[in-house]
């Protein structure tokens, strides 16, 4: 059954309404050291690509004075805001147009440049690695961002296993370091210090990192703390913010379902406020009220509306939409072609997926940023029988759900709220089974 045109307009007058009640509130920021109530990521780093045909290559940094008893040293360099950086560099001719728009549109992003300096800017920390005398693998990194290491002191990396029970907070502060860039604020550019945590993974030989670095704004008598792409950089462009009040208490963290992204919803005092997102160049974050009820509005957050969506089946063609699975507990699984904890979960679900009532539970599969003969050849191999939505520019459906990783879940209920995200495993037939016995 083709998703009705009535409920189409009957969402877009949802949204003018919503729209036309809402207004705008800006918070300034306040930085905080630390990762606070929130867990952290780790963004990886790695040494620069000699390969003469990188697109990235003009826009390496030149540095000089590594220790010279080093061998097998290796350049590479940390983005603070890697949306700071193509911006710059495409004005300057290091990235063509070509590969400016490809980035804009694998990235879905829209450079607003009234936050971003046209002025070249210190946006990203250069570093090196080597071999010591002794054999040691040591690390050196420009701290005061002057493109000179001669002043910098070397250390070994911190080695970090995922699987040691650790505390990643204190661990973190003792082996960080403060590194310096360049941000516009109020339109000026400024040198700001924040502290960096380096890991070294010897079982891959991988390095990541992250900042140790959020922001606090008080609005109502109540705080709101916002992180930066799980600290993996500094450029707010997914802020998560979460309503920091009295039941929390002082270091507990905050699990990921509780975290408001960008253009989800956050209730304050009995009233409900959608998540803009931060302006960086204003250093505040931007807040709507909204006028509708908490149900009534669409989100990703449990409690909320699930987006409505339609798209075919990938195999068999067969149109399918949000709303022809109404009545019925629904598992929303985001994955894609390359994503090893999404394939390895596959036999499972399919296990899983035989034992269920067609009449009670059902799953989908979105597929994203995955080629059409590699998931054909995938879903014959595996048997996979459930229907496979291929997200594509004109079904947008992994925009829509603002998807930023795989695998990704939501169960929605059968009057089409969201009751749970990410659930995977046991736990997710544990409270699949419980629902639909109910």
């Amino acid at each position: 059954m083709k998703f009705q045109t009535l409920t189409l307009t009957a969402i877009c007058i949802t949204i003018l309404f919503s729209c036309s009640n809402q207004k705008t509130i800006e918070l300034p920021l306040i930085q905080q050291n630390g990762y606070g109530h929130f867990n952290s990521g780790f963004g990886g780093i790695s040494p620069n690509s000699e390969d003469e045909n990188n697109p990235w290559r003009k826009t390496y940094l030149s540095v000089v004075g590594a220790p010279e008893d080093w061998a097998e040293i290796k350049y590479g360099d940390i983005e603070t805001n890697i949306y700071q950086t193509v911006y710059q560099n495409y004005i300057l001719g290091n990235i063509t147009k070509e590969r400016y728009e490809e980035l804009q549109k694998s990235w879905d992003w829209e450079p607003d440049t009234l936050e971003l300096s046209k002025e070249p800017l210190k946006c990203k920390i250069a570093f090196a690695i080597g071999k010591d005398s002794t054999g040691q693998l040591r690390m050196i990194v420009d701290k005061n961002n002057n493109l000179d290491f001669s002043d910098d002191e070397s250390f070994i990396p911190f080695n970090y296993s995922p699987s040691e029970k650790i505390n990643k907070d204190s661990i973190a502060v003792s082996n960080a370091i403060n590194v310096t860039y360049e941000r516009l604020i109020n339109n000026k550019k400024q040198l700001v210090t924040v502290p960096l945590f380096i890991v070294y993974r010897s079982r891959y030989d991988m390095f990541m990192c992250n900042f140790l670095q959020y922001s606090v704004a008080n609005f109502n008598g109540e705080k709101i703390a916002v992180c930066s792409d799980d600290f993996t950089n500094l450029s707010y462009k997914n802020p998560s913010i979460v309503l920091i009040n009295d039941s929390i208490k002082d270091g507990e963290k905050i699990s990921y379902e509780k975290l408001i992204a960008k253009n989800e919803f956050i209730e304050i005092k009995g009233e409900v406020f959608k998540n803009i997102g931060v302006n960086t160049n204003n250093n505040t974050l931007i807040l709507e009220k909204i006028a509708l009820p908490k149900n009534e509005l669409y989100s990703t957050q449990i409690g909320f509306k699930s987006f409505p969506f339609e798209g075919n089946d990938f195999m068999s063609g067969t149109h399918i939409s949000s709303q022809d699975l109404k009545g019925k507990y629904v598992l929303l699984d985001f994955w894609s072609v390359w994503c090893g904890p999404c394939r390895q979960e596959m036999p499972y679900l399919k296990e899983f997926y035989e034992k269920t009532d067609r009449e009670k539970f059902e799953i989908i599969g979105v597929v994203g940023d995955s080629p059409s003969k590699a998931l054909k050849e995938m879903i014959e191999k595996d048997s996979i029988t459930w229907t496979q939505i291929l997200s594509t520019d004109s079904n947008k459906i992994k925009e829509t759900f603002g998807i930023q990783g795989y695998p990704t879940t939501f169960l929605v209920n059968p009057e089409g709220i969201i009751v749970a995200k990410d659930l995977f495993g046991e736990e997710l037939e544990d409270r699949v089974l419980g629902l639909i016995s109910e």
